[in-house]
């Protein structure tokens, strides 16, 4: 089955955006990092979301990302799905923190329980049946409006959600033009999907 292996994301500041999240969310070899000047404006057609156990600690991240110098799009609040904040990262990429949890069960933790790539896409079916035709698994359909691949061992699950709602869901403007910033590593062959997201062969991690 193929799967996500890596996510780098395109950065002006490599090291000045591993210090950010490495301070905000205790991510350091989950996401990697790239240099590049590629013209980007508007909302970059993905988000990237921590599911966590409880409220206290969608609250603990977002205000250690706020902190280290993330922008605030949607404060941290309850909804009928559960609880949970949007912040936009210092080099543009939003993250959604959100956990299903309504009540605390015990102190906050830093523990990030998974990481999901959302792809906003044009058309979910047609994405949907391209993705499979790449070799991934599908582990919850809605139809033409969400569509979530099976992990497996993958440290990062991917989803595909129309690019409209998604920006609503994070409350951003779904205008945008240029590069997503954005690579995924995969144990596929490169690809570059319908909505140009590209894929590469995943390299190994580097060495510290």
């Amino acid at each position: 089955m193929a799967s996500i292996e890596t996510v780098t994301l395109e950065v002006a500041d490599p090291t000045a955006a591993r210090r950010f999240y490495t301070t905000a969310f205790g991510l350091d070899t989950q996401v990697r990092l790239r240099a590049s000047e590629a013209p980007t404006t508007g909302f970059r057609g993905f988000t990237l979301a921590l599911t966590v156990s409880q409220p206290a600690t969608v609250n603990g991240l977002v205000d250690a990302a706020l902190d280290a110098g993330a922008t605030s799009l949607k404060p941290a609040a309850k909804s009928l799905w559960g609880y949970g904040g949007v912040v936009q990262a210092p080099d543009g990429a939003i993250w959604k923190i959100a956990t299903s949890a309504k009540k605390d069960t015990g102190p906050a933790t830093r523990e990030i329980d998974e990481i999901v790539l959302l792809l906003g896409v044009a058309d979910v079916a047609a994405s949907k049946r391209f993705y499979v035709a790449q070799g991934l698994a599908v582990g919850k359909s809605f139809g033409s409006k969400y569509v979530e691949f099976a992990a497996g061992t993958s440290p990062v699950k991917l989803a595909l959600y129309k690019r409209r709602a998604l920006a609503k869901d994070v409350g951003v403007s779904p205008d945008g033009t240029g590069s997503h910033r954005l690579v995924i590593g995969g144990t596929a062959e490169p690809f570059t999907d319908p909505d140009g997201f590209a894929w590469e062969a995943a390299a190994p991690a580097p060495t510290p």
